[in-house]
């Protein structure tokens, strides 16, 4: 802990790498645990996915508005001490989340890797619908299209631009933090490959994770840790 607090203090420029963990703290489930997101569900992965969203429209729209917002959810310490550690120096958040709890803490630089719930879109028209009027109708009333959320879904690629910046991010920065995540889905793992090799690692989670280079492994709580930084 003390080891991270001084990287902190010293670092020119800080990257942080967070998953769903982060999230879970202001209510918001993680997918894989027991009372996770997938949990109960049959073929999860189905019903978010390009497929889905292709071919069964109507089934696609009512689990990601009846399971994946959460509107009363607000920013919990870990993404604030974020936030407030980016209003003295160079911080960019690269988060698997797709929750915008990260800019609703203050994050100025924040990289959506697998996009948010949050900016919508219509289809046909390319139209940017606010979100609140998604949850009413995934029917876009100006052209009559279909509302979708700018989420990367099971089948569909990474956005080229997410990619070059947490890319560009890694290599100029002299501190990684990984935050609650297993760090296992790919290709959001494999972002570590490109970052500056003489960056100081740290990794924060409940359970360890295993990289193949050196690094400071704080096995806890990510809320623990990030109050006493």
């Amino acid at each position: 802990m003390e080891q991270l607090r001084t990287a902190v203090r010293a670092a020119n420029q800080i990257v942080f790498l967070t998953g769903a963990g982060v999230s879970v703290p202001s209510g918001i489930p993680d997918y894989r645990s027991k009372n996770g997101l997938y949990a109960g569900k049959h073929n999860p992965e189905y019903l978010l996915s390009e497929a889905c969203l292709a071919n069964e429209p109507d089934v696609f729209y009512q689990f990601v508005t009846q399971n994946m917002y959460y509107p009363d959810a607000k920013p919990n310490p870990i993404h604030l001490k974020m936030a407030e550690i980016g209003e003295t120096k160079p911080v960019t958040v690269i988060t698997q989340n797709i929750d915008g709890l990260h800019e609703a803490a203050g994050s100025k630089s924040v990289v959506d890797f697998h996009g948010s719930l949050y900016h919508c879109y219509c289809m046909k028209c390319g139209q940017t619908v606010p979100a609140e009027t998604y949850l009413e109708s995934d029917t876009h009333q100006n052209c009559g299209g279909r509302i979708r959320p700018d989420v990367v879904l099971y089948g569909e690629g990474i956005d080229p631009d997410a990619i070059e910046q947490a890319i560009q991010a890694l290599q100029n920065a002299d501190l990684v933090v990984i935050a609650g995540t297993s760090f296992k889905v790919s290709p959001f793992c494999n972002l570590i490959d490109y970052r500056n090799p003489e960056a100081s690692v740290f990794a924060v989670n409940k359970e360890p994770i295993f990289l193949p280079f050196r690094y400071t492994m704080i096995e806890a709580d990510a809320m623990t840790v990030f109050k006493k930084i």
